[in-house]
């Protein structure tokens, strides 16, 4: 759950902390108060599209930051594994701000992550529902990923398998249709395939051949410093006088005293130890100069080489092993098109062996679709009629095939999904994208929330204005719907209906001000006074009477009775 909101410097929000609890959460206030503002900041917070235009005028960027509970079994876990964040003490914290230019800065525990990757753990934790989005409802392509939602972990491990089916299958029908193309394309591409091949076999290249020859010609050009360097440090070791003479002296003095003490014993030996190592060094230093030698002609060689490999690379690679892996995958190409027809018919059997494999598993979606779709439907029928739609018919429509008529596997199978209606007795079942009317959609859409907050173990649900154009007992039995909601997720909701209100575990009055010279929201939690004055005002929407705060009144007793028996 939200258990923390801090916002700075967002829109018409200074500075704004706001404390969340379980169940159900209500904001009210004036329209334009501020309490779409609040839930943009939480959009935003887990991944919404940002831009300059939220940073409050004359300020350098907005902040806003959430403290999120989740027990250890939350899909969170997982994505923090993922991404390498530490999530294990049942607490996330994200955090994002967005500079004046429009660029963010997105924070999960303290460690930096991209858009996208907030995005992923955001979607985990809040579902935002808004007015507008029961839009998508309109949309019968998405029915399909609804379903396959409510269809649970099973139904999804027969989809990736599908999908891996699929993928391959796609793989051998573009190598189908790469030859079979025209016939002048493929006889271009092999006269360019046999130049390419040709020219790097003639360079007879070896891996890392590059690397030696440019060691070698460091050694060769650099022959008289090398030479210069390695002499002088030989004679400085082993010259008369020099370090090996003056260390075998001291090794002389004291060998001489140390039978006297075992302490001068073990460093008689220590520095006998050293050096004999110097001398074995100074005789390598002096094999090295010895034999150098300087050869012109196989330094040109070397040039002229390295000079030949660098004109491959500019073609075909950046290093000679990248050249070596590109001449192996060409001469697998030229190998299959110079034995087309025989690869041809091989990948027709796999084909065709791939396609049965394909319609077998589609076969399974469909069949495990169908079945869902028949639970999904019962369970939405359920939740409609507690919503005073109770004569209405829904249906959950699974095509094998396309509604095109075309039948053709697709990464989702060969099924198309969607939701049909029938609002009113005696009218035959619509697809509800061309039927529903808007109240229709928000009680849909409601009754769909219901049921898959039981699935999708989202943490928070936002509902923002979804009672819009509903009025009397469909009202109430919204209000009741987002309260049984919200005893198995955190809600919170903004709302203009005194029925939702009335049901609030926690109600918050988001008001508008104004400090010195620019405008400010404030966030206040109401008590049992307090609530019964703002239901009042949203009951009466202008003056506030005794007759009015008793409706208020009974509407919160209303709302506790059921709280209690429901």
């Amino acid at each position: 759950m939200l258990a923390e909101l801090t916002i700075r410097n967002f829109a018409i929000i200074d500075s704004l902390g706001v404390s969340f609890n379980k169940g159900l959460t209500v904001l009210t206030g004036e329209t334009g108060a501020g309490k779409s503002i609040i839930i943009d900041a939480i959009g935003l917070l887990i991944g919404g599209r940002g831009s300059s235009e939220f940073v409050r005028y004359g300020t350098a960027k907005a902040e806003i930051e959430g403290l999120f509970h989740f027990d250890e079994n939350h899909a969170l876990m997982q994505k923090c594994e993922e991404f390498g964040i530490s999530a294990s003490d049942g607490m996330a914290v994200l955090r994002r701000e967005i500079n004046e230019n429009g660029k963010s800065v997105c924070r999960v525990n303290g460690k930096l992550v991209t858009l996208a990757i907030l995005k992923e753990i955001g979607q985990t934790l809040i579902d935002i529902h808004g007015q507008h989005e029961t839009q998508f409802l309109l949309q019968p392509e998405k029915h399909l990923f609804l379903l396959d939602s409510f269809a649970g972990k099973e139904f999804a491990l027969l989809l990736t398998k599908y999908q891996e089916t699929y993928a391959h299958y796609v793989d051998i029908q573009k190598q189908l249709k790469n030859l079979t193309e025209n016939e002048q394309q493929m006889a271009q591409r092999m006269d360019l395939l046999q130049y390419q091949l040709e020219e790097i076999d003639a360079a007879g290249l070896k891996e890392n051949e590059d690397d030696e020859l440019q060691e070698e010609k460091n050694k060769l050009s650099n022959f008289e410093k090398l030479y210069k360097h390695l002499h002088d440090s030989y004679e400085n070791l082993y010259g008369d006088g020099r370090g090996l003479d003056l260390v075998s002296n001291a090794l002389a003095e004291l060998s001489a005293v140390s039978m006297i003490d075992d302490d001068l014993r073990k460093k008689e030996e220590s520095l006998a130890t050293c050096y004999y190592a110097l001398e074995d060094l100074a005789f390598q230093i002096r094999d090295s100069f010895e034999s150098l030698e300087y050869d012109a002609g196989r330094l040109n060689e070397i040039e002229d080489r390295l000079n030949e490999i660098s004109k491959l690379k500019r073609k075909y690679g950046h290093t000679v092993k990248e050249i070596l892996n590109y001449a192996e995958s060409i001469r697998k190409e030229l190998f299959v098109i110079q034995n087309k027809d025989e690869n041809i018919d091989a990948l027709k059997k796999k084909h065709e062996k791939i396609k049965e494999k394909l319609s077998a598993e589609a076969a399974k979606l469909s069949n495990k679709r169908t079945k869902h779709a028949a639970v999904l439907k019962e369970a939405i029928q359920k939740e409609l009629k507690e919503l005073y739609m109770e004569k209405t018919q829904f249906d959950v429509m699974v095509e094998k095939g396309s509604f095109s008529g075309e039948r053709e596997f697709g990464p989702y199978g060969m099924d198309d999904v969607e939701f049909y209606i029938a609002p009113n007795p005696g009218e035959p079942l619509k697809p509800l994208a061309k039927t529903a009317s808007g109240g229709e959609l928000s009680r849909v859409i409601l009754a769909l929330k219901s049921i898959f907050t039981k699935h999708e173990g989202v943490t928070s649900i936002i509902f923002d204005e979804v009672d819009t154009g509903v009025s009397g007992r469909v009202a109430q039995a919204i209000a009741e719907k987002i309260y049984r909601v919200s005893s198995d997720s955190q809600v919170l909701c903004i709302t203009h209906l005194p029925q939702v209100a009335a049901m609030a575990d926690t109600h918050l009055h988001i008001a508008k001000d104004t400090e010195g010279s620019r405008t400010v929201t404030k966030v206040t939690a109401l008590g049992s006074p307090e609530k019964i004055q703002e239901i009042g005002r949203m009951i009466s929407g202008v003056e506030v009477t005794h007759i009015t705060k008793e409706h208020a009144k009974e509407l919160l007793d209303l709302a506790l009775h059921f709280k209690q028996t429901s």
